[in-house]
């Protein structure tokens, strides 16, 4: 992953252990001061976030004590990798587009980040400028032409 996606998951983690698990740790407090809790569903509205908050800081320390921060900066070649960004152009639709390739935690297609698993993210590594490569996605299939790679 990169230093930037594990910032992130760092920051996540930060978030739940010293905002939502105490602000939650409190909502149940005060659900169970209203009495029976077989009928409260404050209480029980509380409890089930408890558990999933719970589940995420155990995943997220898992990753994190996992994790393998890779600097793209540090990458060079000319074969599409883990941290490049990719400039293609889709024949299909006659438009240039520009991918950064990430680990499937830091995916967000909306900013151009993709994941190295996703179809789009495995039809392109390995490829080279000038290489064209077909992608059977769920919705159709792509064409692009690789125009440009860099790792900055």
């Amino acid at each position: 992953m990169t230093k930037e996606g594990f910032e992130k998951l760092k920051e996540e983690l930060e978030y739940l252990l010293k905002v939502e698990r105490p602000k939650n740790i409190k909502d149940i407090e005060e659900a169970r001061a209203h009495g029976d809790l077989s009928e409260n569903a404050e209480y029980h509205a509380a409890k089930e976030r408890q558990s999933f908050i719970e589940g995420r800081i155990r995943e997220l320390q898992a990753k994190i004590a996992m994790a393998q921060i890779i600097d793209p900066s540090k990458m060079n070649g000319n074969k599409v990798t883990f941290g490049a960004r990719v400039k293609v152009y889709d024949l299909n639709s006659d438009e240039e587009k520009e991918f950064l390739l990430v680990g499937p935690d830091e995916a967000d297609a909306s900013s151009g980040k993709i994941s190295v698993t996703s179809p789009v993210g495995k039809g392109l590594i390995g490829k080279e400028v000038g290489d064209t490569v077909v992608i059977k996605a769920p919705a159709k299939t792509i064409e692009y032409e690789i125009v440009e790679i860099n790792f900055e």
